[in-house]
């Protein structure tokens, strides 16, 4: 290897000028961060901690002999928010895909079906879900009269959040669809596909792509409203919280049931930020999204 194989490899001056102004760079934003974090953490002992009522909160709130105590059974509640929870995100995308579809058909002869499915969307997402559960949990054993089997409160809650977020997501699924170019449909056509061919093959894994970030926001907020499934009286993590509050004369297991909950949700949401910011990128450097 020559002299000069040896110097055209070396970087340049401005290139070790670069270097150096970003460690300068990052050396400065890490002094910056930690004492931003020091700030913080002096702020929130003078304001919290440091208050005469916090031993009071502590107790009230941070138990850890109440916490392990009321584990097993807001656990055991737990894992009836994560049953509902499957249930309800599978038929969520399978209604919300039907529903989507349904709007995008063209023709007036599709009239009725867009019109239905365009009231339905726009009901079940100007109601309230916690109106819609007290509808559904309350008003199908009514239909049913006394002699009826009684329908679990699961399943009624399971029932009441397809009903609502289908209609959110199915506007979710109609945005990726007519997102996608029309050019799109047309060369699918011109291969010979038949028009729902077209959709299954065509449109709609390109649709899913597009809005795959808004869906994963969609199931993170139905992770949360899971709990609301409580007030038909089914034992999930809230309601079994409630019982040991009563229980302890505390609230740890209310700060328990939302831990929880915030363990459930803490990796999608990081899935989604990565997820969100790997398009952006893609984006900016022109790739095919």
């Amino acid at each position: 290897m020559t002299s000069n194989d040896e110097t055209a490899r070396q970087p340049s001056s401005i290139e070790l000028g670069r270097r150096a102004f970003r460690r300068r760079q990052t050396i400065r934003s890490v002094a910056i961060s930690a004492a931003s974090t020091i700030v913080l953490a002096v702020v929130l002992w003078i304001t919290i901690i440091n208050t005469p009522g916090w031993a009071r909160v502590q107790q009230t709130f941070f138990d850890p002999e109440v916490f392990w105590s009321a584990l097993p059974r807001v656990w055991d509640g737990f894992l009836l928010n994560l049953r509902v929870l499957f249930f309800a995100v599978v038929g969520v995308f399978v209604f919300a895909v039907v529903l989507a579809v349904l709007r995008t058909l063209r023709g007036p002869v599709f009239f009725p079906l867009r019109a239905l499915a365009a009231g339905y969307t726009d009901l079940f997402r100007g109601m309230p879900l916690i109106i819609v559960l007290y509808l559904v949990g309350y008003g199908i054993p009514g239909l049913q009269g006394s002699d009826g089997p009684r329908i679990p409160a699961a399943v009624l809650g399971t029932i009441a959040l397809i009903l609502t977020y289908s209609a959110y997501v199915s506007e979710v699924f109609r945005a990726g669809i007519e997102a996608v170019h029309p050019s799109q449909r047309l060369a699918a056509r011109s291969l010979g596909l038949s028009h729902g061919k077209t959709l299954r093959l065509v449109v709609l894994p390109q649709a899913v792509r597009k809005v795959t970030p808004a869906l994963m926001n969609d199931f993170i907020a139905m992770q949360k409203d899971v709990g609301l499934i409580s007030v038909l009286g089914a034992v999930d993590a809230v309601r079994a919280a409630q019982i040991e509050t009563a229980k302890f004369f505390n609230f740890t297991p209310y700060v328990l049931a939302g831990l929880l909950f915030v363990l459930l949700a803490l990796p999608l949401i990081r899935l989604t930020d990565w997820y969100t910011a790997r398009l952006r990128d893609r984006e900016q450097i022109g790739g095919i999204v």
